[in-house]
């Protein structure tokens, strides 16, 4: 099982948990209809996607309401840490929470019980919480931004907003934001830095770069990053190595956003929309 888990800005919205499912107008899950904006609704439908194209499973969702006030994010963190040994999760996926380093740590040390250790994929705050925790080691995918890849090369900073300015200016010099997060263990094997060009690394080398096609009208869309989280994840459910699935993700959302050409009004459901196309395009780039 695929498993995708995080909250969503919807109040009294309970846990809810079960398989997938794309609608016309959002996603579905245990019945309840999600609009795709971005964030977490956007990670799970690029996997779902992923997963269709590749004919595997839908993956199953798990998401909790959570306007900054923490219920939702506390749910889903002691549900994974009280059933998750039971549950068959062969790759997790934890993306917006409200971070909490002691929740987090419940979940880490209920995987440490576990015979077989799900793959585990982390994005936004689910990111954060494993590197102030120390724990970045328990992973196996990172997908930060630069913003977030400097926090990473941090080593005193214990959320981005508190990374230091010197870092902060270091941001036209990735290989060395890269570099630090390595040697300051707060990165994992496989990651994946978005940006203006896109860095994929692997123990530490920066293996490949994407830059083409560059469409600077992706830049203001908000939850473009998203995709690749979901993309990513469903691809390495689909069979392909941590490392393949960056190098497709990271073309299929290039590809998929030239495919719509966007305005800087355009909707991410819109650029979506194009990921089954722009994945066919990049199978045959790639051979």
């Amino acid at each position: 099982m695929l498993l995708l888990a995080g909250s969503v800005p919807v109040r009294h919205l309970p846990l809810l948990i079960g398989p997938i499912e794309v609608t016309a107008s959002g996603i579905k899950i245990d019945g309840y209809e999600l609009p795709i904006n971005r964030g977490n609704e956007a990670m799970m439908t690029a996997a779902c996607l992923m997963c269709q194209e590749y004919g595997v499973t839908p993956p199953v969702g798990m998401v909790a309401g959570d306007i900054g006030t923490r219920e939702g994010s506390i749910e889903i963190y002691n549900y994974l840490a009280e059933h998750l040994p039971e549950m068959g999760v062969k790759i997790l996926t934890l993306h917006y929470f409200m971070p909490d380093i002691k929740l987090n740590k419940k979940i880490l040390a209920t995987i440490d019980t576990m015979s077989e250790k799900p793959i585990l994929i982390a994005d936004a705050g689910s990111m954060y919480v494993a590197k102030a925790g120390g724990d970045a080691h328990y992973y196996d995918v990172f997908t930060p931004d630069l913003g977030e890849t400097a926090f990473l090369a941090d080593d005193k900073a214990d959320h981005p907003t508190f990374t230091r300015g010197f870092i902060f200016d270091m941001e036209d010099d990735v290989p060395e934001l890269i570099r630090r997060a390595y040697a300051g263990k707060n990165a994992t094997p496989t990651m994946f830095v978005k940006g203006r060009v896109d860095y994929i690394c692997q123990n530490g080398e920066i293996v490949d770069t994407i830059d083409q096609p560059s469409i600077e009208t992706m830049e203001p869309i908000g939850g473009t990053g998203d995709l690749i989280t979901g993309m990513i994840s469903g691809l390495i459910y689909a069979g392909e190595t941590p490392l393949q699935a960056c190098r497709i993700a990271g073309r299929v959302n290039r590809v998929a956003g030239e495919l719509a050409q966007p305005t800087p009004a355009t909707q991410i459901s819109e650029i979506l929309h194009h990921l089954p196309e722009a994945l066919k395009k990049v199978q045959i780039q790639l051979g």
